[in-house]
């Protein structure tokens, strides 16, 4: 059956749009493998360290073991259709998690069983084959760290090296994978014996749990638990999991193939239809009003533009989720938030980098559509005759700045258009000229972040570039008068930036007064130190003077980096590092390397423990410390330890590396 039939013959309550999300190798990427193998979109299942996954189709995803983009797909199972996404789970590219979960209808989140958790709405425990794996562990993390209402309505049989299959709490049956067909079959049987207190202290923590969401299951559960039926329970655990109520668990290993399948399932019993979602509310523009969008091929067309990606065949891809209405190929759009007018050549349903064309899309569709040349990642596209503007997205500033430069006299156009394109697809992706020294300056969400675009550069875009950290050259002018009187003091919190406008008449016209503003705010982007960013400034602006010829806005411009700067001398500034909070879970026999390399990283071990047959090891450690940390890790431990990291605060670097950074950084400028 071709697959735009087969897309066509599912209506909205048999669609499922899901999002894959979770921390950095808990095993996303395999799962979504296992996902397609078992539906029939793959005919092979690919391997995340061979290289050979279907879904990371990037070179430098295949390289390097991780999911850079979010990569879109469907598949079948059950007759439904799924909508899947699988998303990053490296902290720089956390927005392509949010951006894409913005419009989905629900999720899926795998924990490392070893590991930490995140926010779902089915919760799956993968790999819980591994070394110190503990499937009771991650219920009580997601309870005490996110306040979540986590429902086990599985638990393993083992754990570990002697994990061999679940018990189905709700059929009251035991699962176990046949590991001749490597977990592919699996035979259903009653309660082993020795499980069944157990089982039975679990199951009745389920009904429980859902009893008290629904008036008549509690009343059977109060005459006896046996006069529950599985299809009861399984309906209450759907309408407590779409009201987000609870968060159904499930556990597996999908790189042994066991838990995959039931995963499915749940996907199909417990996720919500785009019909079983809110309406979306926006606002009609240039207006106040606001407008209800529901899941209606009747109602006008609106969507939300989710992604922009370039494609090497067909040029700029709009990646979009049908909130409304029915979209034909060729058909005009308005983009509500930008206020134009496009036409959009070509749709299609997305197979990580293939392409399916169809004629038209609708209500609950994720689809991409070429020719919506100016329409940006959060843009609302809709019937011209309707317009409205659905809920926008934030996205954070950069956090890492660097300097780029061409190679070559060719290359300098070549790194402009890339530049761009890179920028569209992106917007934690930031792309700025420095007025005083020339320099092209590129910022993102960290190291790895700005390391894969120079990569991609490199790759797809054919330049050849330079990058380092940006220098500052001092530059003046004739002609040109501003002087600026200006009180600078912390911020209450001690972020960010406050200016303060107190001057009374006309010493400094008001037109000028934003300049000063801008020129502070120039000074603070790089700062006295080494040329690193300042945080948590108050500048009160208070008096000046101004010449009627001289004076423009450029001079006060410059008389406020000016004043910045002489005030960042007198207030002997520091430099500030951020501290990462890590826990790392090893094996006994590595533990002694592990610590001696966190001590060698400036690390602060701050606790340590015992999880089952694994030692677990929590410490702060300077961010700086930790690039490349992942490697070295596998490296030590022969790959069996694995490790979180999350920010904890600012801290001052110690004084003998602020120097050598303060130096270092006064060479590269005086050279």
């Amino acid at each position: 059956m071709p697959d735009e039939q087969k897309h066509r013959e599912y209506p909205l309550e048999r669609t499922r749009n899901i999002g894959i999300s979770a921390h950095i190798d808990a095993g996303k990427t395999t799962t979504t493998e296992r996902i397609l193998f078992y539906t029939g979109r793959l005919h092979r299942m690919g391997e995340v360290h061979e290289g050979a996954a279907a879904m990371d189709w990037m070179d430098q995803e295949k390289e390097r073991g991780i999911t850079i983009t979010s990569a879109a797909t469907s598949c079948f199972w059950d007759d439904h259709r799924i909508n899947i996404i699988d998303t990053p789970g490296h902290v720089d590219f956390t927005v392509e998690v949010e951006r894409s979960l913005r419009v989905l209808d629900g999720a899926i989140a795998l924990f490392c069983a070893v590991g930490g958790v995140d926010v779902p709405r089915i919760g799956f425990v993968n790999k819980m084959d591994r070394t110190g794996a503990d499937y009771k562990n991650v219920i009580e993390m997601m309870e005490d760290r996110l306040s979540a209402n986590p429902v086990p309505i599985q638990i393993p049989i083992g754990e570990g090296d002697m994990f061999r299959g679940v018990i189905d709490l709700i059929e009251n049956k035991a699962i176990v994978w046949n590991d001749e067909d490597k977990g592919i079959t699996w035979d259903e049987m009653d309660v082993p014996d020795d499980l069944k207190s157990e089982a039975k202290k679990w199951r009745i923590n389920m009904l429980e749990a859902v009893a008290e969401l629904d008036d008549e299951l509690l009343m059977k559960y109060l005459e006896g638990e046996e006069e529950i039926t599985p299809e009861e329970i399984r309906s209450v655990v759907r309408e407590a999991t779409i009201s987000q109520q609870i968060t159904p668990m499930l556990c597996g290993t999908a790189l042994q193939n066991k838990g995959v399948q039931r995963l499915l399932d749940a996907v199909i019993d417990y996720l919500p239809s785009p019909l079983e979602v809110p309406a979306v509310t926006g606002t009609v523009p240039r207006t106040e009003e606001t407008e209800e969008r529901s899941p209606d091929e009747d109602e006008p067309f609106s969507a939300v533009a989710f992604k922009i990606a370039t494609d090497p065949y067909v040029g700029k891809l709009t990646f979009f989720r049908v909130y409304s209405g029915r979209l034909e190929k060729g058909s005009k759009v308005f983009n509500a938030t930008t206020d134009e007018q496009e036409r959009l050549g070509r749709l299609m349903f997305m197979h990580s980098d293939s392409r399916e064309d169809v004629d038209y899309v609708r209500a609950g569709d994720i689809a991409a559509g070429v020719g919506l040349d100016d329409v940006r990642t959060g843009d609302t596209i809709c019937d011209p005759e309707h317009p409205v503007i659905l809920e926008e997205m934030d996205f954070p500033e950069p956090v890492i700045r660097i300097a780029i430069e061409p190679k070559s006299k060719a290359d300098r156009d070549k790194l402009g258009k890339g530049l761009q394109k890179l920028a569209e697809e992106d917007p934690t992706f930031q792309v700025s000229g420095d007025e005083e020294t020339g320099q092209t300056i590129i910022a993102g969400m960290g190291e790895l972040h700005l390391e894969i675009i120079v990569d991609r550069l490199k790759r797809e875009f054919k330049v050849e570039a330079n990058v380092g950290r940006p220098q500052v050259k001092q530059s003046g002018g004739r002609g040109q008068f501003a002087e600026v009187y200006i009180e600078f003091t912390p911020t209450e919190d001690g972020t960010g930036f406050e200016f303060v406008d107190e001057i009374r008449g006309g010493s400094v016209p008001r037109e000028f007064r934003p300049s000063v503003e801008r020129g502070i705010q120039s000074a603070m982007e790089q700062g006295p130190l080494a040329g690193y960013p300042v945080e948590g400034v108050k500048a009160r602006l208070y008096d000046g003077d101004h010449h009627e010829v001289d004076s423009d806005q450029v001079s006060f411009e410059i008389a406020g980096r000016m004043a910045f700067h002489e005030a960042a001398r007198q207030a002997d500034p520091a430099l500030m590092e951020p501290l990462m909070n890590v826990e790392i879970i090893t094996p006994d026999e590595y533990m002694g390397d592990v610590i001696g390399d966190i001590n060698g990283r400036r690390g602060r071990i701050e606790e340590m423990g015992q999880r089952n047959d694994a030692q677990v090891v929590n410490a702060f450690v300077p961010l700086s410390e930790m690039f490349g940390y992942s490697t070295d890790l596998r490296s030590i431990t022969q790959g069996r330890a694995i490790y979180t990291m999350q920010f904890e605060k600012y801290d001052e670097v110690p004084k003998q590396i602020a120097d050598e950074i303060t130096t270092e950084a006064a060479g590269a400028v005086a050279a």
